[in-house]
């Protein structure tokens, strides 16, 4: 990764100051500039904290990747970005993030896997999703993230990606990696696929596989990586952290230095879906300690940028029915993928009505995830564990 000692990128502007974002030592520096930049700078300065002396994930002349999971900067979407984070502020809130699940086909049996076992492998039609993107953009939406089951086996993938407006959002893909081939890699970024997110569960190729419930996944993995850098797209390699894994962190990091990916993104695991048949296995607070060390000691090795979602989380409080929303395969619209409790569904309602009543609920506080509270799976969710 390149440095860049002189370039400023716009993070924000309008008529009374500016934010500017630069890359110094591979650091990302914030100043602002303007007759009301002293004001600005405490508005925005939650905002200017989270950039301020991190490792950016990629960097180019004419713009900053700070991270796989945002729009570039500087770009229209990232404006629309920055603007509901002020709304946010106001009270305002938009659901920033979009999963779509648009197939419940899969080849792997995830342990962690947070969709029921069905038997009908409900699917969206292209013309729903379609809607849904619609309504998501018009919401203010500026990444969405296409998911499953497994998505690369949906039957146009690639209109569906292509139809996702490159002025408002991001487009993302969630995959195990299978059957990601060199061609395939090259037609996902011909239609406009911002990210490719490619799931891990250990660092060696035993783990891996005993966790998706499959041989050969581990192997199709890294060879979807392979492939995805290879036609030049931005790759994360995604991790759900448990107490099977939490033991891997540096493997985690030297494989994804090894690999080449722009970022290493690490996600809590949650007691929902075929989880809480293995006994509600959640980290513990030696755990959290140890993986904080971690974030801290890569923060300045050479290497890939680390997106510590816990960290976020524990910060900012849960992102579900403040900046996220999911979309089932039937359709059914709930606050995070984690938290199958569905407040509408798309067949029938529009996405805002739905997203209306769904963050006016008094449940969601930005507080800690509600799905790792037994008391509010068992009382909300009917759930025993």
């Amino acid at each position: 990764m390149g440095t860049n000692m002189q370039k400023k990128y716009f993070f924000y502007r309008n008529p009374l100051f500016k934010v500017y974002a630069r890359v110094e030592d591979n650091k990302v520096r914030m100043s602002t500039s303007g007759l009301a930049s002293s004001i600005a700078g405490g508005f925005v300065s939650d905002m200017m904290e989270i950039f301020e002396g991190t490792k950016p994930s990629k960097v180019e002349n004419d713009r900053l990747i700070y991270s796989t999971w945002m729009p570039p900067i500087p770009s229209k979407a990232f404006d629309r970005l920055v603007s509901s984070q002020m709304s946010a502020m106001r009270g305002r809130f938009i659901p920033e993030q979009l999963t779509i699940s648009i197939t419940e086909d899969c080849p792997n049996k995830c342990l962690h896997c947070a969709l029921p076992d069905t038997r009908n492998k409900a699917r969206l039609s292209p013309d729903v999703v379609r809607s849904v993107i619609d309504q998501a953009q018009e919401l203010g939406t500026t990444l969405i993230i296409f998911d499953g089951g497994e998505p690369l086996t949906y039957n146009g993938l690639e209109e569906l990606i292509s139809y996702v407006d490159q002025t408002k959002a991001i487009s993302g893909l969630f995959t195990s990696g299978v059957g990601l081939t060199k061609e395939r890699a090259s037609s996902l970024k011909n239609a406009g696929l911002y990210m490719l997110s490619v799931s891990l569960d250990s660092s060696t190729e035993a783990g891996h596989d005993l966790m998706r419930g499959r041989p050969g996944v581990f192997r199709e993995a890294m060879s979807a990586i392979r492939n995805g850098l290879g036609a030049g797209l931005l790759v994360n390699m995604y991790v759900v952290l448990s107490p099977r894994n939490i033991s891997e962190l540096d493997d985690f990091y030297s494989l994804a230095k090894e690999m080449g990916v722009h970022e290493l993104s690490f996600f809590e695991i949650v007691p929902t879906g075929r989880w809480l048949e293995h006994g509600d296995e959640v980290l513990s607070a030696d755990d959290h300690r140890k993986f904080g060390e971690f974030v801290s000691k890569v923060a300045s090795m050479e290497g890939p940028r680390v997106f510590p979602i816990p960290h976020m989380v524990k910060r900012f409080g849960c992102f579900a029915g403040r900046k996220w929303l999911h979309i089932t395969p039937e359709g059914d619209i709930l606050p995070c993928a984690c938290m199958p409790l569905p407040y509408g569904n798309v067949h029938n309602e529009s996405l805002g009505s739905v997203w209306k009543r769904l963050y006016k609920d008094p449940v969601f506080t930005a507080g800690p995830c509600l799905m790792r509270d037994s008391c509010f799976r068992q009382s909300r969710l009917g759930l025993e564990k």
